[in-house]
């Protein structure tokens, strides 16, 4: 009689375990008609993570190193064992290092990337693990459209044109992420050179609630010009506190506050995210 009572509560306390369990995966997938883009803490470097409103996920960059997935489980389940798409902008280090250690954790559908060449072992080492995840690969252009499902997409607006042989940064993958009325800026580590001819193609198109400072806030990148059309409400520096390059620059750190646009900074701050609706983006 005790072992079947024991026996009773134990299949209960199972069968409330699986139910929860259940109701909260349901909640924690319900995104209730918001995107989330996540900047994560990954030291010096870059890798954005977005969480679109139909369950889509796309990361950008990986960071330099395999602390990249302790930063992604922070924000996603830990159930979760798969990307949708993965782009990494070009093959510097702090950008795709970490990216060799998420395509071995991760399942992931489509990888793109820039047709600029890398020759570093780091590089080599992305490659392979592109190669060996058996992932569909598409050469970045621009005019691509990612469509992330239920109004959001992912557009590329650079390279334009195939540049295997140009500087790495020179022939990142620039991105605008948009969903309904509001969209995010995502331009790698690409100099004013870029920005300055993405001004003269799209102009006031360019608009976008936040801007990932290029190239971790360098003077090489953010011009007056860009960051003008642009006319984010926020700009994030992407960087290692003690970085050797002294990012962010002090020159990029006066334009943002000439235009008044809010800068935050991984240092200090950590992981941001910001959340939108479709209509307004706020900071988590």
């Amino acid at each position: 009689m005790r072992r079947s009572r024991f026996l009773l509560t134990l299949t209960i306390l199972v069968l409330f375990f699986l139910t929860a369990t259940i109701w909260y995966v349901a909640w924690r997938e319900d995104r209730r008609g918001l995107l989330t883009v996540s900047f994560l803490d990954i030291g010096q470097g870059d890798s954005i993570f977005i969480d679109a409103p139909s369950g889509r996920q796309v990361l950008i960059d990986g960071g330099p190193n395999a602390g990249v997935l302790r930063k992604l489980a922070e924000v996603s389940p830990w159930w979760d064992r798969s990307i949708d798409v993965v782009i990494p902008t070009h093959p510097d280090g702090d950008h795709v290092g970490g990216l060799i250690d998420v395509l071995q954790r991760y399942t992931v559908d489509t990888i793109i990337e820039s047709s600029v060449q890398g020759t570093t072992a780091t590089w080599n080492a992305v490659e392979k693990a592109v190669h060996a995840e058996g992932a569909r690969v598409v050469i970045a252009h621009r005019g691509q459209i990612v469509d992330l499902g239920d109004g959001a997409y992912l557009e590329v607006l650079s390279p334009d044109r195939d540049v295997p042989n140009v500087d790495t940064n020179l022939g990142c993958v620039v991105t605008r992420l948009v969903y309904g009325e509001t969209s995010f800026m995502l331009p790698c580590d690409a100099p004013q050179v870029i920005e300055n001819y993405l001004v003269v193609l799209d102009g006031g198109g360019l608009h976008s609630n936040v801007l990932k400072a290029g190239h971790h806030g360098s003077k090489t990148s953010s011009s007056p010009f860009f960051v003008g059309f642009v006319d984010p409400q926020f700009a994030v520096f992407s960087r290692g506190c003690d970085n050797k390059y002294g990012h962010p620059n002090q020159e990029t750190i006066d334009t943002f506050a000439r235009f008044n646009i809010k800068a935050l900074d991984t240092c200090t701050e950590g992981t941001i995210t910001f959340v939108s609706d479709g209509k307004t983006v706020t900071k988590r």
